[in-house]
């Protein structure tokens, strides 16, 4: 009995020590997991760094190829497009003005009242309209005539006391986003359709010129008196209200910035100086590239899958159409090379662009204890349920690796636009006031990212600059900031001043 007592105690201690050998096996395996997967984050925020220094190359490399595309077309990475746009609104403008906005599947009209000095925008209405899809593949002839009856319509419900000049006839600023070639502050030749619009005809033609025709065929009696793109427009919008104004910035889906340069610092400027003395600059921010960019390797992967590899290298790093995807991107290599939710890849963390920057911020913003908000989009979008605490902190903390990046790059471009003017430091003891607009979703509703390019461009400017550089959010650069713009071009500018 003693002897099978001794056998069965062995064996039950065997068996305990079996069992504690998977237990430890398996936490090893679970910390092995968890150290491949925090070797994933680590070197992706190393990868993502962008100290001061590496900042200022950044600006400094933005502000020589700002030289070089206002030298010669084709001389950089950005375009620095002559708007054509000299004259901004002043906050003097008055009268009754339109604009027209057309940049995707929707399209605006806007009836703008400016009520002179001091008056501002004294009415404002608007109607968003659909484009019916057959017209997006249709002829120019049928679109341009669609938008010119509905403008009509809308031009028909003004009251008839709102026009201050009856007898003039009506001007309008047309926002059109998509790539044009300016060849004036009221022409433009469409160079492609994109966002689903395919129309053959309408390529190579100017699109002011197809409107004013279309206008013409249903009597409408109205002027494009400039033909812009929404960054040139929150541009227009900012020195309307404030006009220290320098330079507009979008943020958001994409991104691009706009700024006032010196007419006689554009070498390849053709023709009599404008009067002002002054150029709008279109820079097409987004196609900027530089050795000092702090890119991963998911910023190469998600380049190179894209629809225009090679391009737009700045917009995929810091605009809202990019940030979410480069989360997804990380969470997947985690999830296949460290089993970070578990011993199979989610479904549908495999399908791209699943993840939007929105649902990025509101993890990034979750102040909850538990972080239910993280746990709550993880399920509700990609089907993960039964994360820890500490794998959702891991999350927050990619939100701001990622965001922290895009701002910081983003306010190494405002200071780069910032040196090619001259206003990055005081010259001869003086100070001058440089106010930037701003504009663009991911901007306006992504707290960190705005409050962490805020920061960061103080950083850079230093204490005796940063106070007299001032960011102020300019809204509705494509409705409202054409219908300005239409204002500053007008046709009867100079009658009133005369």
């Amino acid at each position: 009995m003693g002897k099978k007592a001794a056998v069965l105690g062995a064996c039950v201690a065997v068996a305990a020590a079996a069992g504690a050998a998977v237990l430890v096996r398996k936490q090893m395996k679970k910390s092995g997991k968890w150290a491949r997967a925090m070797g994933i984050v680590r070197e992706f925020q190393d990868q993502c760094d962008s100290p001061i220094g590496k900042l200022r190359h950044v600006a400094d490399a933005m502000t020589v190829e700002m030289h070089a595309g206002l030298a010669s077309e084709g001389g950089s990475k950005l375009k620095m497009i002559i708007s054509y746009v000299d004259n901004l609104p002043t906050g003097d403008e008055e009268g009754l003005f339109y604009a027209l906005d057309l940049g995707g599947t929707n399209f605006r009209v806007l009836r703008v009242h400016l009520g002179g000095r001091g008056k501002g925008v004294v009415k404002q209405e608007s109607e968003e309209l659909s484009i019916p899809p057959h017209l997006m593949t249709g002829s120019s002839h049928e679109l341009f005539d669609f938008i010119a009856a509905e403008l009509a319509k809308f031009v028909a419900g003004e009251d008839e006391n709102s026009h201050p000049f009856p007898v003039r006839q009506r001007e309008l600023g047309f926002t059109f986003s998509f790539p044009v070639r300016q060849t004036s502050v009221a022409s433009g030749t469409l160079i492609k359709w994109t966002k689903g619009f395919s129309i053959e005809d309408a390529v190579g033609e100017d699109v002011v010129g197809e409107l004013t025709k279309a206008m013409e065929r249903v009597g409408l009696n109205m002027r494009v008196a400039a033909l812009v793109n929404d960054t040139i427009g929150t541009l227009a919008g900012g020195t309307y209200y404030n006009p220290d104004v320098i330079a507009a910035v979008i943020l958001g889906t994409g991104t691009n910035a706009a700024y006032v340069e010196r007419a006689n610092a554009i070498p390849k400027w053709r023709g009599p100086l404008p009067k002002s003395g002054e150029m709008v600059i279109n820079m097409e921010w987004g196609n900027f590239r530089s050795s000092h960019l702090p890119l991963t390797d998911y910023d190469h992967a998600l380049d190179v899958e894209s629809l225009n590899p090679g391009e737009q290298i700045f917009e995929k790093i810091i605009s809202g159409m990019y940030l979410g995807e480069i989360l997804r991107r990380v969470l997947l290599k985690m999830a296949e090379e460290a089993e970070f939710f578990g011993d199979t890849v989610p479904a549908k963390l495999k399908i791209p662009f699943i993840l939007r920057t929105p649902h990025m911020s509101a993890m990034h913003h979750d102040t909850s204890p538990d972080l239910k908000v993280v746990a709550n989009k993880l399920k509700d979008i990609l089907e993960i349920n039964n994360t820890s605490f500490k794998m959702r902190k891991v999350i927050v903390e990619l939100c701001d690796t990622i965001a922290t990046r895009g701002a910081r790059l983003s306010a190494a471009g405002i200071y780069g636009i910032l040196k090619k003017l001259g206003r990055d430091a005081v010259r001869d003891g003086e100070k001058q006031k440089s106010v930037i607009a701003l504009d663009g979703g991911l901007y306006e509703h992504y707290t960190k990212f705005s409050e962490c390019m805020k920061s960061t461009l103080k950083e850079l400017l230093g204490e005796e600059i940063s106070d007299d550089v001032v960011i102020i959010h300019s809204n509705d650069g494509s409705g409202i900031g054409a219908a300005l713009l239409a204002a500053s071009h007008s046709q009867y500018v100079e009658v009133e001043e005369s």
